[in-house]
């Protein structure tokens, strides 16, 4: 049940994420202002909420080292993950293709990382077939989507000019007679 909040809340991450770059109305540091107001919101979801909740569960508050230090590192790799989607915005990328590679490459990613920290039983050439094919899968998913991505729809704005009612070309003119 929390891996589909989680599936729903990053689905829609990227999406919500460049809607709030672009709403910025500043082309060149929306993607900043943007990432700021998801550290403000990481500050309130995960700084302020867990630390009511180990108040009020009346937690101890000793930490380990290594608890820390792995907790820091994961909390970095995340915001650098958000900050290159940001990037990738910023690059022309649009949310149905960025946020694809992403979910694609990072399953692919976190099951060889997990595999060299625990190797399967038998080694590598145990793996079970369908499990290979997932990975493979998941790669080849995230290169289609990106390379097959739909064309956006015409534009139904009219042109500033059109807007106006003046025509964009210049007037020619008029013969003498």
């Amino acid at each position: 049940m929390f891996s589909l909040l989680t599936v729903g809340c990053w689905g829609l991450y990227g999406a919500f994420l460049h809607t709030g770059q672009v709403s910025m109305g500043d082309p060149v540091n929306g993607r900043y202002k943007a990432f700021l107001c998801v550290g403000l919101a990481y500050f309130l979801t995960a700084v302020v909420a867990p630390f009511a909740m180990l108040v009020i569960k009346g937690a101890s508050w000793s930490f380990t080292a290594k608890g820390v230090s792995w907790s820091i590192l994961a909390g970095i790799v995340g915001a650098v993950g958000a900050f290159g989607v940001l990037l990738a915005f910023g690059a022309k990328g649009t949310p149905a293709v960025v946020m694809s590679i992403v979910f694609a490459g990072a399953p692919v990613l976190n099951a060889i990382y997990s595999l060299i920290l625990h190797p399967p039983a038998g080694g590598w050439q145990k793996l079970p077939l369908p499990f290979i094919l997932g990975i493979v899968l998941a790669a080849a998913g995230g290169c289609l989507v990106s390379y097959y991505k739909p064309a956006p729809a015409a534009s139904t704005k009219p042109t500033v000019a059109a807007a106006s009612g003046m025509n964009s070309a210049p007037a020619r003119p008029t013969e003498p007679q």
